[in-house]
């Protein structure tokens, strides 16, 4: 059973039991956009003691907030009783949290196109807050006043950026305007949550669009204090130049591509990224240039070419030079040489091990690392072929030292 299947199962069971139950916010959007929604919501005035005694597995982490998940086989969809909040100290959670009807629960959302019911049953469209209009106008205007809701949560500062780099829209003037007066609260927000939004503008369909969004916003400084605003301007060149498709590291690595890897890598510490997603970006920085070497050994290539995030640098290169204007005959010629190398195996199994090194006369120890790491260079420049080249090559080593 996928979500959606899932989601409207729930829908029904809620409505035979006399409970008004609709899917509610992104995945109404995306219906109308036809898109595929990621997640099918339902909200309902059934209260979550209710929903708790109609279904067999339940998970109420967040029942005190009106929140259940609901579980159908391997499917979890959350189901959420229309609801009001009020007092939002901390700019993210409501202190105050009641129970209410739908039209009430849709004037707390964010965006008016997210703010929009759909009944599955009925088929047709609940709207109390104009989502539709703006929708085909293609808007991002927030519910009600923009410093109101921003002040509730001033992460949906980037998510209108979000959206408008993600679906092609425009941001309603009045909700920039409030974006531009309290940019500054971002920081207010977690580096993680930050992070999350930074990934859908940095992969969306126009993610220089959502760039540049974030730098007339006031958002960009925010976020990353001291990023010249002339680097910003050649990273929303060269975004521009990237596939539609790309990995959050390329994205990121694109947004200070005409920066140094030092600088780069200070600021997004303040995203807590993953210790993975780190390494992946400081590869694509510091090797920046290297396709461009001509005479590049057949080694240092050949590893090159089996480093797992190779083909994003080969786009983050390709990007640079065209948002520099520059030739991109180097590339070009990089390319031929991979076609050139034909079935070649790329990363073979090293002729030697470490207790054979050792056999031979190696002494254990940061030294022995250092052996077998030249003399995998050496097979890969075709300088020995066999295991017995390999033998002589290393006595003949470690006689000269």
């Amino acid at each position: 059973m996928n979500n959606k299947d899932a989601a409207i199962k729930i829908v029904k069971v809620l409505r035979r039991n006399g409970y008004q139950t609709l899917l509610a916010g992104g995945c109404v959007r995306d219906m109308l956009l036809h898109r595929l929604a990621k997640d099918y919501d339902v909200a309902t005035n059934a209260q979550p003691k209710e929903i708790i005694r109609l279904f067999d597995r339940t998970l109420k982490v967040g029942a005190k907030f009106g929140v259940v998940i609901v579980l159908l086989d391997d499917t979890q969809v959350e189901v959420a009783t229309f609801r009001a909040e009020a007092d939002y100290s901390d700019g993210r959670h409501p202190q105050k949290v009641s129970f209410t009807n739908a039209a009430n629960d849709a004037a707390r959302r964010d965006f008016t196109i997210n703010g929009m019911f759909y009944d599955p049953v009925e088929k047709k469209i609940i709207d109390f807050v104009g989502g539709r209009v703006d929708l085909k106008k293609k808007i991002i205007r927030t519910i009600g006043r923009p410093e109101e809701r921003f002040g509730e949560d001033y992460l949906r500062m980037l998510r209108a950026i979000r959206f408008s780099a993600q679906l092609g829209f425009k941001i309603d003037s009045k909700t920039y305007a409030a974006i531009r007066k309290n940019a500054s609260s971002i920081t207010k927000i977690s580096g993680e949550r930050i992070a999350a939004e930074l990934e859908g503008i940095l992969t969306g369909y126009n993610k220089a669009d959502g760039v540049s969004n974030l730098l007339k916003s006031g958002l960009a400084k925010a976020i990353f204090p001291d990023f010249p605003v002339k680097q910003i301007k050649t990273a929303i060149k060269v975004l521009s130049r990237l596939p539609r498709d790309i990995s959050f590291p390329l994205g990121l690595s694109a947004l200070f591509a005409d920066c140094t890897t030092a600088f780069a890598m200070k600021k997004i510490s303040v995203l807590k990224l993953s210790r993975n997603q780190a390494k992946h970006i400081k590869f694509l920085l510091d090797s920046r240039g290297r396709l461009l070497d001509e005479d590049m050994a057949l080694a240092e290539f050949k590893m090159l070419l089996t480093e797992p995030h190779f083909h994003d640098l080969y786009d983050f290169q390709m990007a640079i030079l065209k948002a520099a204007g520059k030739s991109i005959n180097l590339l070009v010629k990089f390319n031929k040489r991979i076609k050139k190398l034909g079935n070649i195996e790329l990363k073979p199994k090293p002729l030697l091990d470490g207790h054979e090194l050792i056999g031979l006369g190696a002494l254990p120890g940061p030294d022995l690392g250092r052996l077998a790491r030249q003399l995998y260079i050496a097979q890969l420049n075709l300088e020995i072929h066999t295991k017995e080249d390999a033998e002589q090559w290393v006595r003949n080593r470690l006689n000269k030292n």
